[in-house]
């Protein structure tokens, strides 16, 4: 349903996606002067050298999603004797291109992140660099920061180095095509693992040390949360449905990686003493309510924030209900409350991450879509040259704020424009009436999420008394695709 005569369903969202992006102080399009830098862009050339390490030969691989074409980071692995594992995670050089101060950092800066919508990707960086000349494309020589690590029998990070090197993608893989295939379901998705078995037995071995990872880390008390993220499935230029994704092994191994990375990443520079950002998740301000949730579950947690005994209900609540589990997870990540980027300065020690069970997280891992990457990157390199560092501690603070004020105004763009594409989705149901779960409770309104197709909403008849939760069934009364409203009324009382 489109609010101009004959607009596509696709161009109508773009619209609503460009309208919101001005409206939270984004740039839309890349200034001329970006785009003049760009014309005289070009592959840097690898040459060898003595502090440079030639890893081109290595089996690596790329897992993302299957239409990615911003490859941020390769994985390879290493079996060692006594059951540890060598992990190399190569992270694109994006500084190597992207300099600070030039117009496109301040593009990126401005930014600070890639911004998905249903109608339309905004890049932090002009497509040629995040999809060429920065990606870690399939049989293309790039520079890379690398991190390695060594991992334990029983999943702890026994030791770690970071260095540059060269390295070339050898398979460009998918992540549903792999995690069918690890699980026996599917057959090799990708013809470099049909004909390269060491390519097979690598991502076997990847499989085995990110499982154990992940074990240890929720020993720690790393939450397992996992929600439902419904992306948009057109036909043509006009929307058919929202589709769930769901996380699988493949998923697992590259977060898994992901996670040690960054933490081994700000290890490496609090071990330098160097002012640096931190990723961070306070202890959570509901936590009474986590509490009361629990236990409606038949589950008492302490009094006291617990991410040990957080994490030991969820695991329990997946394996006793499965099907209801991301609906407890959206709960329990709306009452954790959001992220944010801080500065550990040398000889202070940042808030940790309350979700990921690590007291040490940076981002580190994803420059060619993520400013705050782009940041800690030109640190690492001039920590591992030892050159003038490329921020002061006073221009850490501003970006650290201002990464995570625009963090949360990209949310809020994608979930408006997300909202448009549902209520283009739901004008025709008005009147239906859903299985619904509450997903926000506070003055200024209570949301439901329905459960088939997922989407949320505002509650606007029947609240009083819903709170973060509660189940109950609701009645479609109204949408509006240009302002992205999807608004119901309870249609019976809490489930």
């Amino acid at each position: 349903m489109s609010t101009i005569p004959n607009e596509s369903g696709k161009s109508t969202l773009e619209r609503i996606a460009r309208r919101a992006m001005q409206d939270s102080g984004f740039q839309t399009d890349f200034s001329q002067a970006a785009m003049n830098e760009l014309k005289n862009m070009h592959k840097v050339a690898w040459a060898a050298a003595a502090t440079k390490k030639d890893l081109r030969q290595l089996l690596w691989a790329s897992i993302d999603n299957d239409d990615s074409r911003d490859l941020d980071q390769l994985t390879v692995a290493e079996a060692l004797p006594d059951n540890k594992v060598k992990i190399l995670v190569a992270v694109a050089d994006v500084d190597a291109l992207v300099k600070k101060n030039s117009a496109i950092d301040e593009h990126a800066h401005q930014n600070t992140t890639s911004i998905y919508t249903a109608g339309k990707t905004f890049p932090m960086l002009p497509e040629r660099l995040s999809t060429d000349l920065t990606s870690l494309n399939y049989q293309e020589d790039r520079p890379a920061i690398i991190i390695e690590m060594i991992i334990s029998e029983m999943g702890g990070i026994l030791s770690s180095d970071i260095y540059p090197a060269e390295v070339r993608n050898h398979a460009k893989l998918a992540y549903n095509s792999v995690a069918a295939w690890l699980d026996g379901k599917a057959a090799a998705p990708d013809k470099a693992l049909v004909v390269d078995p060491p390519l097979q037995e690598n991502l076997r071995i990847q499989d085995k040390a990110a499982q154990k990872l992940r074990s240890q880390r929720h020993l720690r008390g790393a939450l397992e949360l996992q929600t439902l993220e419904a992306r948009p499935v057109f036909a043509g230029d006009e929307i058919q449905d929202l589709q769930a994704e769901e996380t699988n092994r493949a998923k697992e191994i590259i977060e898994d990686f992901m996670i040690a990375a960054n933490d081994v990443t700000a290890l490496f520079l609090q071990g330098k003493q160097v002012a640096s950002l931190r990723r961070v998740v306070r202890v959570p301000k509901r936590w009474d309510r986590i509490v009361e949730v629990a236990a409606q579950h038949s589950f008492q947690l302490p009094a006291q924030p617990d991410s040990v005994a957080l994490a030991h209900f969820l695991t329990a609540q997946k394996a006793a209900d499965p099907f209801r589990f991301p609906d407890l997870s959206l709960v329990i990540i709306k009452l954790l409350g959001s992220g944010e980027y801080v500065v550990e300065l040398p000889n202070e020690t940042a808030p940790g991450h309350f979700g990921l069970a690590v007291k040490d997280y940076t981002h580190s891992t994803a420059p060619n879509r993520r400013f705050p990457d782009l940041i800690t990157q030109r640190i690492l390199k001039a920590t591992l040259s030892g050159s003038a560092m490329p921020y002061s501690q006073a221009e850490l603070v501003e970006l650290a704020k201002h990464c995570t004020e625009k963090e949360d105004d990209a949310n809020k763009v994608e979930r408006l424009v997300s909202k448009s594409a549902a209520a283009m989705l739901l004008s025709s149901r008005i009147g239906d009436q859903f299985d619904a779960i509450c997903t926000g409770a506070a003055d200024k309104g209570t949301w439901v999420r329905i459960f088939h197709p997922p989407i949320e909403g505002r509650l606007l008849h029947g609240y009083e008394g819903v709170d973060v939760g509660n189940r109950l069934k609701v009645k479609l009364i109204h949408t509006d695709v240009d302002k992205g409203f999807i608004d119901f009324e309870k249609a019976h009382s809490i489930l």
